[in-house]
Formats: C-alpha cells, sequence, structure tokens
C-alpha cells in the first residue's frame, strides 16, 4: 500500500506518523479498494487507513457491549435473587405514594 505520490508532502504535527502497516493482497482486492478509493475520491492509503479504522472501532465497540450485556446480566439476576433492604429512603417512598393512592 504505498503511494508515492504524497511522499513529498510533510505530515503536519497532528497527523505525523512513525508506524507502518504493510499488506499483501490480491490484484482482485487492490482493484476493489482502488475503486472504493477513487469513488470517494480519496487515495488508496487514505481509504484503507479510515476503512482499518473504522471496522476496529466496531470490533471493539462490539465486544465491549457484549461484556458489558453479560456483566449487566449477572448483576440483574442477582439482584433478583438476592435483592438488597430497602432504604429508609424507599420505605418512606412507598408510605407517601400508598397514602396519595389511598391504598
Amino acid at each position: 500500500m504505498h503511494n508515492t505520490a504524497n511522499k513529498s508532502r510533510k505530515p503536519t504535527r497532528e497527523r505525523a506518523k512513525g508506524e507502518r502497516l504493510e499488506a499483501r493482497v490480491t490484484k482482485e482486492q487492490k482493484e476493489l479498494f482502488q475503486r472504493a478509493a477513487d469513488l470517494q475520491g480519496r487515495s488508496l492509503t487514505d481509504f484503507v487507513i479510515s476503512s482499518v479504522a473504522e471496522a476496529a472501532k466496531q470490533a471493539i465497540q462490539e465486544q465491549e457491549l457484549m461484556i458489558l450485556s453479560a456483566r449487566d446480566r449477572a448483576v440483574f439476576v442477582e439482584a433478583l435473587l438476592n435483592p438488597p433492604e430497602p432504604s429508609n429512603k424507599l420505605r418512606a417512598a412507598a408510605r407517601r405514594y400508598q397514602q396519595k393512592m389511598e391504598l
């Protein structure tokens, strides 16, 4: 994924890059990536980097969501099986509710 057209441009301070990432792809894959980049008016490198970054963010988000879901489920089940004692504030709120509803 070399883009020789941009080699002469100096990276800006905020976009300075010190790491390299190389990948071997088939001719068909490169043509597909290039076509998509061209359609978006972007360089092949920019298209690939932004696409991979977006895919990585999505993969991490999906994994974190699954972990949180499992943790939330465990907390919920624990609360159902072993509910905490009602606090004084909760008892007072229940009394007020019963009085207002005339229960």
